[in-house]
C-alpha cells in the first residue's frame, strides 16, 4: 500500500475463488470489506492458482518484468511451489524479493502461526502496555503488523531497489514482524541494559512522571500532557495555578500525579482546551476516532483524504490485462480461466 501510494504499479496476486480472506472481514461496504479496501487501494488484482503448472509459469513470466515480489506465506511454501529465491533470482537477477512473516525465515518459531498480539507479546511491547497496577492491555495500533510487517519492509525494499539502481543484483529480504516490533523498543532495551527497572505503566514516557501522562477531565473526556521540557511544565503549572509544582516535574512521588489528576477533574475537556490551547505547553485533548477528521490540523493537511489513483480492486478484476502484458491473448485467457488457473 505504501509503495502504491508513492506511485508503484502493484499487482495483488490472489487465489481464484475466495481470494484474500480479508475481502470478507466485516464491516462490509457494497459487499467488500472496508478494511480490505483501505489496505488495497491503488492496486490491481490478478487471480492466479500457483498450485498449477500453468499458474507458476505465468508468475515466472511476470517476475521477469518485475522489480519486486512480496510474499507473505509461511517459510518454505514458496520453495514447495517451485518459486523459491534461487528460481526467481535465476529468472531475474535484478528482482528484489521480500518475504514477510511473523517470526522470520529462521529460528525455532519460524513456522509458528501468530497474529499481531502474539508478536508484540513476544517482543515485550504488550507487557509494557497498560496501567502500573493492572494487566497488560492490547495495543490499539498493530505495531508488529503495520510497523514491522508494512513500514519497515517498505523501507527495506526501497533500499534494495536503490542498490539495484547502483548496479547491484537483487536481494532476498527476510522481514519478521516480531523483529520489527522488537526494534521499536530500542529505548526500553537501552534503559534495561543500563540497569534501570522497566515496568508496565512506570516508564518515563508511560506514566512515571506527572509531566507526561493522560488525565481524565470532568464529564469523561481526557487530556494528554507531554510537558517534558521545563519551560512547558512551568507554563502548564501556571495555567493550573500551581507554581509550587514547577520544581517537582520529575518527582516519582505519586502524590504529585494525584494532585494534577484532581486539578484536571475540576473542568471538562473543552474547558481545559480553551485554557491550554493558547499555551506553548505540549498539551492536547485526547480525541475519539470520530473527532479526528474534524480537527483543524488534520483537516488542513488532508491526512484522511484518499491518496488514490484507483480504489481497491475486485478479485481478478485486472487478470486479463495483466496477463496480456506477458503474451496471454483473449483465447488463451479463456482457456486458463475455464481450467481454474485464473479468474
Amino acid at each position: 500500500m505504501l509503495l502504491a501510494d508513492l506511485g508503484a504499479e502493484v499487482v495483488k496476486i490472489e487465489e481464484p475463488g475466495a481470494g484474500d480472506y480479508m475481502r470478507w472481514t466485516p464491516p462490509l461496504v457494497d459487499g467488500q470489506s472496508a478494511l480490505f479496501n483501505a489496505l488495497n487501494r491503488n492496486k490491481r488484482s490478478l487471480a492466479l492458482n500457483l498450485k498449477s503448472d500453468a499458474g507458476r509459469d505465468l508468475l515466472l513470466r511476470l517476475v521477469e518484468k518485475a522489480d519486486v515480489l512480496v510474499e507473505g506465506n509461511r517459510p518454505g511454501v514458496m520453495e514447495r511451489l517451485g518459486l523459491g529465491w534461487p528460481v526467481l533470482h535465476g529468472r531475474n537477477r535484478r528482482l528484489v524479493m521480500c518475504s514477510i512473516t511473523g517470526y522470520g525465515q529462521t529460528g525455532p518459531f519460524a513456522a509458528r502461526a501468530g497474529h499481531d498480539i502474539n508478536y508484540v507479546a513476544t517482543a515485550g511491547a504488550l507487557g509494557l502496555n497498560g496501567p502500573r497496577d493492572g494487566p497488560p492491555v492490547p495495543l490499539s495500533v498493530q505495531v508488529a503488523d503495520i510497523g514491522g510487517g508494512g513500514l519497515q519492509p517498505a523501507v527495506a525494499i526501497l533500499g534494495a531497489l536503490l542498490g539495484v539502481q547502483r548496479g547491484e543484483e537483487g536481494r532476498w529480504i527476510d522481514a519478521s514482524m516480531t523483529d520489527g516490533a522488537v526494534s521499536w523498543l530500542s529505548l526500553v532495551f537501552a534503559a534495561h541494559a543500563a540497569g534501570e527497572s522497566v515496568g508496565r505503566g512506570d516508564q518515563r514516557l508511560a506514566g512515571r512522571y506527572a509531566c507526561y501522562r493522560v488525565y481524565e477531565c470532568a464529564g469523561g473526556g481526557f487530556y494528554s500532557v507531554g510537558a517534558l521540557e521545563p519551560k512547558f511544565w512551568a507554563a502548564l503549572c501556571g495555567a493550573l495555578d500551581r507554581q509550587d509544582l514547577v520544581d517537582r516535574q520529575f518527582s516519582e512521588d505519586v502524590a504529585v500525579q494525584r494532585e494534577v489528576e484532581q486539578l484536571f477533574m475540576t473542568r471538562t475537556r473543552e474547558e481545559w482546551r480553551s485554557i491550554l490551547e493558547p499555551l506553548d505547553a505540549c498539551c492536547e485533548p485526547v480525541l475519539d476516532v470520530g473527532e479526528v477528521a474534524r480537527h483543524p490540523q488534520v483537516a488542513a493537511r488532508g491526512v484522511l483524504e484518499a491518496m488514490q489513483r484507483g480504489s481497491a480492486p475486485g478479485l481478478g478484476e485486472h487478470s486479463a490485462a495483466i496477463l496480456a502484458d506477458v503474451g496471454v491473448d483473449a483465447t488463451r485467457f479463456e482457456e486458463l480461466r475455464s481450467s481454474g488457473v485464473t479468474a
